[in-house]
Protein backbone atom coordinates (compact mmCIF):
# COMPACT_ATOMS: atom_id res chain seq x y z
CA UNK A 1 0.00 0.00 0.00
CA UNK A 2 1.06 3.14 -1.04
CA UNK A 3 0.68 5.65 1.84
CA UNK A 4 1.81 9.20 1.72
CA UNK A 5 1.89 10.28 5.37
CA UNK A 6 1.56 13.77 6.69
CA UNK A 7 4.14 15.57 7.90
CA UNK A 8 2.15 16.60 11.37
CA UNK A 9 2.12 12.37 12.00
CA UNK A 10 5.75 12.26 11.07
CA UNK A 11 6.54 15.35 13.86
CA UNK A 12 3.10 13.19 16.39
CA UNK A 13 5.50 9.77 16.19
CA UNK A 14 8.85 11.62 16.49
CA UNK A 15 7.74 13.06 19.80
CA UNK A 16 5.80 9.81 21.22
CA UNK A 17 9.28 7.93 20.23
CA UNK A 18 10.79 10.72 22.43
CA UNK A 19 8.87 10.18 25.28
CA UNK A 20 7.97 6.27 25.24
CA UNK A 21 10.91 3.42 23.33
CA UNK A 22 9.27 1.20 21.63
CA UNK A 23 12.18 -0.51 20.29
CA UNK A 24 11.71 -3.51 22.29
CA UNK A 25 8.77 -3.93 20.59
CA UNK A 26 8.67 -7.17 18.08
CA UNK A 27 7.60 -5.03 14.26
CA UNK A 28 3.84 -5.70 14.31
CA UNK A 29 3.40 -5.43 18.17
CA UNK A 30 5.50 -1.94 17.97
CA UNK A 31 3.10 -0.90 14.88
CA UNK A 32 0.18 -1.79 17.16
CA UNK A 33 1.00 0.15 20.53
CA UNK A 34 2.46 3.46 18.72
CA UNK A 35 -0.80 3.90 16.16
CA UNK A 36 -3.19 3.02 19.57
CA UNK A 37 -1.46 5.58 21.60
CA UNK A 38 -0.93 7.83 18.94
CA UNK A 39 -4.97 7.71 18.30
CA UNK A 40 -5.28 8.16 22.11
CA UNK A 41 -2.14 10.39 22.97
CA UNK A 42 -2.18 8.00 25.74
CA UNK A 43 1.00 6.44 26.45
CA UNK A 44 -0.46 4.08 28.91
CA UNK A 45 -1.61 1.73 25.72
CA UNK A 46 2.22 0.55 26.36
CA UNK A 47 1.80 -1.44 29.36
CA UNK A 48 -2.53 -1.96 28.91
CA UNK A 49 -2.63 -3.63 25.64
CA UNK A 50 -2.15 -7.73 25.37
CA UNK A 51 -1.09 -9.57 21.85
CA UNK A 52 1.20 -11.95 20.06
CA UNK A 53 2.87 -11.13 17.49
CA UNK A 54 2.62 -14.84 15.77
CA UNK A 55 -1.11 -13.98 15.93
CA UNK A 56 -0.35 -10.28 14.28
CA UNK A 57 1.64 -12.14 11.81
CA UNK A 58 -0.85 -14.28 10.87
CA UNK A 59 -3.93 -11.34 10.78
CA UNK A 60 -1.52 -9.55 8.98
CA UNK A 61 -1.01 -12.12 5.91
CA UNK A 62 -4.71 -12.57 6.32
CA UNK A 63 -5.51 -9.33 5.88
CA UNK A 64 -3.33 -8.31 2.91
CA UNK A 65 -5.33 -11.36 1.02
CA UNK A 66 -8.51 -9.75 1.17
CA UNK A 67 -10.08 -11.37 4.83
CA UNK A 68 -13.13 -9.32 5.47
CA UNK A 69 -12.83 -6.52 8.46
CA UNK A 70 -16.24 -6.51 10.18
CA UNK A 71 -16.76 -3.89 12.90
CA UNK A 72 -19.45 -3.48 15.81
CA UNK A 73 -20.29 -0.02 14.98
CA UNK A 74 -20.02 2.70 11.96
CA UNK A 75 -17.78 4.73 13.87
CA UNK A 76 -15.08 2.07 14.62
CA UNK A 77 -15.67 1.47 10.27
CA UNK A 78 -15.02 5.09 9.74
CA UNK A 79 -11.77 4.97 10.66
CA UNK A 80 -10.27 1.96 9.51
CA UNK A 81 -9.14 4.03 6.06
CA UNK A 82 -8.73 2.25 2.63
CA UNK A 83 -10.71 -1.10 3.73
CA UNK A 84 -14.30 -1.60 2.96
CA UNK A 85 -15.66 -2.70 6.72
CA UNK A 86 -18.93 -4.73 7.70
CA UNK A 87 -21.20 -3.46 9.97
CA UNK A 88 -24.85 -4.89 10.27
CA UNK A 89 -25.87 -3.23 13.85
CA UNK A 90 -28.38 -0.68 11.30
CA UNK A 91 -29.73 -4.01 10.43
CA UNK A 92 -29.89 -5.65 13.91
CA UNK A 93 -32.99 -5.88 16.58
CA UNK A 94 -32.86 -6.20 20.06
CA UNK A 95 -34.59 -8.97 21.86
CA UNK A 96 -35.15 -10.97 25.25
CA UNK A 97 -31.36 -11.56 26.26
CA UNK A 98 -30.13 -10.27 23.21
CA UNK A 99 -28.32 -6.53 22.64
CA UNK A 100 -28.71 -4.67 19.26
CA UNK A 101 -25.11 -5.05 19.21
CA UNK A 102 -24.95 -8.76 19.83
CA UNK A 103 -27.49 -9.15 17.50
CA UNK A 104 -25.56 -7.36 14.39
CA UNK A 105 -22.46 -9.38 14.74
CA UNK A 106 -24.63 -12.86 14.62
CA UNK A 107 -25.84 -11.14 11.50
CA UNK A 108 -22.19 -10.00 10.35
CA UNK A 109 -21.32 -14.10 11.04
CA UNK A 110 -23.98 -14.89 8.78
CA UNK A 111 -22.65 -12.59 5.94
CA UNK A 112 -19.17 -13.04 6.15
CA UNK A 113 -18.68 -16.55 7.84
CA UNK A 114 -14.92 -17.69 9.33
CA UNK A 115 -11.28 -16.21 9.13
CA UNK A 116 -12.85 -12.64 9.08
CA UNK A 117 -11.14 -9.86 11.72
CA UNK A 118 -13.11 -8.32 13.61
CA UNK A 119 -12.54 -4.79 15.32
CA UNK A 120 -14.96 -3.99 18.38
CA UNK A 121 -14.36 -1.04 20.20
CA UNK A 122 -17.58 0.10 21.15
CA UNK A 123 -19.90 -2.69 23.03
CA UNK A 124 -18.92 -5.29 25.38
CA UNK A 125 -21.72 -7.34 24.34
CA UNK A 126 -20.83 -7.36 20.71
CA UNK A 127 -17.49 -8.75 21.86
CA UNK A 128 -19.29 -11.52 24.26
CA UNK A 129 -21.49 -12.94 21.61
CA UNK A 130 -18.38 -13.07 18.98
CA UNK A 131 -17.26 -15.13 21.81
CA UNK A 132 -20.14 -17.60 21.73
CA UNK A 133 -19.72 -17.77 17.76
CA UNK A 134 -17.62 -20.49 15.99
CA UNK A 135 -16.20 -17.62 14.31
CA UNK A 136 -12.89 -18.78 13.89
CA UNK A 137 -11.46 -15.34 13.60
CA UNK A 138 -8.12 -14.23 11.97
CA UNK A 139 -8.16 -12.16 14.75
CA UNK A 140 -10.32 -9.99 17.02
CA UNK A 141 -9.48 -6.39 17.89
CA UNK A 142 -11.48 -6.50 21.23
CA UNK A 143 -11.14 -2.99 22.68
CA UNK A 144 -14.83 -2.33 23.64
CA UNK A 145 -14.66 0.83 26.15
CA UNK A 146 -16.90 1.39 29.90
CA UNK A 147 -17.39 0.33 33.08
CA UNK A 148 -19.78 -1.97 32.30
CA UNK A 149 -18.63 -5.04 30.94
CA UNK A 150 -15.41 -3.75 28.75
CA UNK A 151 -12.84 -5.34 31.70
CA UNK A 152 -14.75 -8.83 31.48
CA UNK A 153 -15.50 -9.04 28.02
CA UNK A 154 -11.55 -8.26 27.05
CA UNK A 155 -10.28 -11.01 29.78
CA UNK A 156 -12.85 -13.28 28.19
CA UNK A 157 -11.49 -13.16 25.17
CA UNK A 158 -8.07 -13.45 26.42
CA UNK A 159 -9.17 -16.42 28.04
CA UNK A 160 -10.34 -17.97 24.77
CA UNK A 161 -7.55 -18.18 22.71
CA UNK A 162 -8.52 -16.61 19.97
CA UNK A 163 -5.59 -14.51 17.69
CA UNK A 164 -6.43 -11.42 19.31
CA UNK A 165 -5.53 -7.34 20.79
CA UNK A 166 -7.00 -6.04 23.79
CA UNK A 167 -6.59 -4.51 26.71
CA UNK A 168 -6.83 -4.77 30.79
CA UNK A 169 -8.35 -1.50 31.80
CA UNK A 170 -11.77 0.03 31.23
CA UNK A 171 -10.56 1.86 28.14
CA UNK A 172 -10.66 1.17 24.16
CA UNK A 173 -13.43 2.55 22.11
CA UNK A 174 -13.82 3.33 18.84
CA UNK A 175 -10.64 5.58 17.79
CA UNK A 176 -8.48 3.11 19.80
CA UNK A 177 -10.02 -0.13 17.71
CA UNK A 178 -10.07 1.61 14.22
CA UNK A 179 -6.06 2.49 14.91
CA UNK A 180 -4.97 -1.24 16.25
CA UNK A 181 -6.56 -2.48 12.36
CA UNK A 182 -4.76 0.43 10.37
CA UNK A 183 -1.53 -0.51 12.03
CA UNK A 184 -1.42 -3.80 10.19
CA UNK A 185 -3.14 -2.34 7.12
CA UNK A 186 -0.29 0.19 6.96
CA UNK A 187 2.44 -2.26 7.62
CA UNK A 188 3.83 -3.49 4.63
CA UNK A 189 3.98 -7.05 3.39
CA UNK A 190 6.75 -8.84 2.45
CA UNK A 191 6.30 -7.53 -0.99
CA UNK A 192 6.37 -4.11 -0.25
CA UNK A 193 9.32 -4.27 1.41
CA UNK A 194 11.02 -5.61 -1.17
CA UNK A 195 10.35 -2.46 -3.45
Amino acid sequence: MNRVVHPIEVESYRRLRARLDTSHFPPLTRAVVERVIHSAADLDYATDLVMAEADLEKAHAALHAGAPVVVDVEMVGAGITRRETVCRLRDAEAGPGLTRSAHAIRLAYEQVGPGALWVIGNAPTALEELLTLDADPALVIGLPVGFVGAVESKAALRESGLPAVSNVSEKGGSAVAAAALNALLYHPTSAEEKL
